[in-house]
């Protein structure tokens, strides 16, 4: 009886410690299950947490190099507006130029046409009869003639005279000069001597273009002809009369 009472305590002993032996285990592998979950749970976390970092740093990437391309493209329009503005500049500037050139170029022609007054500063030229010389035979060595005044004129025009008159009438472009024995007809108007040139321009040149070694004041002296030569502050001459 007793021997089966202690075999019986053995078997439940046995049985209990079994028990206990296999909930530990269970323990453990729980235990161990939670803590690979949690290790592999963090794990995830941590290169999700990796992956949308190294996302956004690509996207941040990708956003400056877009930025510089464009920043790029913005400097390249740039030059390309400074060099039309550049382009611009230089048109306008040389169709102003042209266009001061073609205003000052049709005044010059209206002064030549006559078309408008001339006023300015000037030269007056007198030519006059030489003195009666009673050896000569022949009056007309010591009469000015139209080939006289003509190489005045000439000299004037090549020296750059912006408008000239004889006498006070104006010369146009196609005036036509004659000589009648001590009178020249300008345009169909008798004029007696002496002869009164005067001339808008450049009072230098002008001089200087007719007081040239051997030039027409010189020739107009070997022909007889008496000649002076004087400044004028003030010449007027008025618009031509077309009628």
């Amino acid at each position: 009886m007793n021997n089966k009472s202690n075999k019986q305590g053995k078997n439940k002993s046995s049985l209990f410690s079994r028990k206990y032996l296999m909930l530990f285990i269970v323990c453990i592998i729980t235990g161990f299950i939670i803590g690979f979950s949690y290790n592999l749970s963090k794990d995830k976390r941590t290169l999700s947490s990796a992956s949308s970092q190294y996302e956004k740093e690509n996207q941040y990437m990708e956003e400056l190099i877009s930025q510089k391309e464009r920043s790029k493209e913005l400097v390249n329009e740039l030059a390309e507006l400074e060099e039309k503005i550049r382009t611009y500049e230089k048109k306008y500037s040389s169709n102003e130029a042209d266009y001061e050139q073609n205003i000052q170029d049709a005044e010059q022609l209206r002064l030549l046409l006559g078309l408008s007054a001339a006023v300015g500063k000037g030269i007056k030229i007198t030519l006059q009869d030489g003195d009666y010389n009673p050896q000569s035979t022949n009056p007309n060595e010591y009469i000015v003639h139209e080939s006289h005044i003509f190489k005045v004129l000439n000299e004037l025009k090549i020296a750059g005279a912006e408008a000239i008159s004889i006498n006070g009438q104006r010369l146009k472009t196609n005036s036509y000069i004659s000589c009648n024995g001590p009178v020249i007809t300008i345009d169909g108007q008798q004029y007696p001597a002496p002869f009164v040139i005067e001339a808008v321009g450049n009072q230098d040149a002008l001089i200087s273009s007719l007081e040239l070694t051997g030039g027409v004041f010189d020739q107009l002296l070997n022909e007889q002809v008496v000649v002076t030569i004087e400044r004028s502050s003030l010449v007027e001459m008025a618009t031509i009369n077309e009628d």
